[in-house]
């Protein structure tokens, strides 16, 4: 289609809550589309939910066990044949947050060589749409519930960067169960010219009161990072927030992370008990660092970073408590053996794909019963920047 440069304006230009009507009919017009839909990943990620109806819709489909869910998984298209149409489902991914699949109906004699480039542009300034869009409608946002969120979910799920983020030089994933009622489990990312800062966080407590506290540190963690301070002074900063609030009465564990992108060199505050194991080789292996104080136990506690490097090809996997301490039936903890067998299971799958992956194999050691914490799973593969040196110096940590 030579009219792609119109459908993005239009859809500039469309009220927040039509961006799908807008998209079906410029292909009803340009290409003689016969039904367009868009789904968008459920909180769990476990289904795609149809845009436009209500809440817990029958007409979602399994991201598992359906084509919608092979685009979106593989993200790349999909096409299916039936008896008089044949469908084109297309991922709608935005720097690598996959939010969604669009799915077009057209007649079976359809150019799909032609047409097929042209779709997947028009799903991304889609999907760059929904991103504005989301903050003067919950139309999307409500598309994303198989089930209602508890309060402390949503406060949640509010702080959260997304769940997935990719650049050159490296690629994220991340996710949380129990989806729709998390406590006090968090992760943070932002990505600048030179470095990305990750911060993975286990706040203590549960519920509402939790998801105050894990809030109040992410949010004084955010202020120090953009007012330009250093990984020990946001550290500080945050720790100072928690105990003027709580007077030590509550704390949160936090592992604080800066990567340099030309080098692979990493600075590293680690604060608590979230965990990281490294992938390299086919070797799985904790990175361990000298603990110190969580935020807000003490008063003006002090923090000193330490420092390793990665290398291109590196995996690095991020763990709560919850997923560490999550015991089998005998009783063995789930971060002893068992997670290093998962995450060199799972070396072929893409960094956005294991931690849930990663997650269902955690569900299925624990046993029928629910896990007693949250889990959270962080997912990164380190790729590095082309002309770099010092990304394949020796990792230091502790040093």
């Amino acid at each position: 289609m030579e009219e792609i440069a119109d459908v993005e304006r239009a859809l500039r230009l469309a009220a927040p809550h039509l961006l799908v009507s807008v998209v079906e009919e410029a292909l009803r017009e340009h290409c003689g589309a016969r039904r367009v839909e868009l789904r968008l990943a459920d909180y769990g990620l476990r289904s795609l939910q149809l845009v436009g109806d209500t809440p817990h819709a029958a007409r979602a489909v399994l991201i598992h066990d359906s084509p919608q869910g092979r685009a979106f998984g593989a993200q790349e298209p999909y096409v299916t044949h039936e008896v008089d149409a044949v469908e084109a489902h297309l991922p709608v991914t935005v720097r690598g947050e996959r939010m969604g699949v669009l799915t077009v109906a057209l007649s079976t004699g359809s150019d799909l060589a032609r047409l097929l480039p042209d779709l997947w542009q028009i799903c991304e300034a889609l999907g760059h749409e929904i991103l504005v869009a989301e903050r003067d409608t919950d139309l999307y946002d409500l598309a994303r519930r198989a089930a209602r969120l508890t309060l402390a979910a949503e406060m949640q799920w509010q702080l959260l960067p997304g769940r997935s983020c990719a650049r050159a030089e490296f690629a994220l994933g991340a996710h949380l169960e129990p989806a729709y009622a998390i406590f006090g489990d968090n992760y943070d990312w932002s990505a600048s010219a030179d470095h990305l800062t990750l911060t993975v966080t286990n706040g203590m407590g549960e519920g509402i009161e939790a998801a105050l506290l894990t809030s109040l540190a992410i949010n004084a963690l955010r202020n120090a990072r953009r007012a330009g301070l250093g990984l020990a002074d946001q550290a500080a900063l945050a720790d100072q927030a928690v105990y003027a609030q709580y007077r030590g009465g509550a704390f949160v564990s936090v592992l604080l992370l800066r990567f340099h992108l030309a080098t692979g060199e990493v600075e590293a505050v680690d604060a608590g008990s979230p965990r990281l194991w490294r992938l390299r080789d086919r070797s799985v292996e904790p990175v361990s660092f000298e603990a110190q104080l969580p935020l807000g136990m003490f008063e003006e506690s002090v923090y000193v970073p330490q420092r390793f490097t990665v290398r291109p090809g590196d995996r690095l996997l991020f763990g709560s408590d919850g997923v560490y301490d999550a015991s089998s039936p005998d009783g063995e903890s789930y971060g002893d053996r068992a997670l290093a067998r998962a995450l060199t299971a799972t070396r072929l799958l893409p960094p956005t794909q294991v931690p849930g992956a990663v997650l269902r194999e955690l569900a299925a050691y624990h046993g029928a019963n629910p896990l007693e914490d949250d889990a959270l799973v962080v997912c990164l593969d380190w790729r590095g920047r082309e002309g770099s040196t010092g990304s394949v110096t020796p990792e230091s940590a502790g040093s």
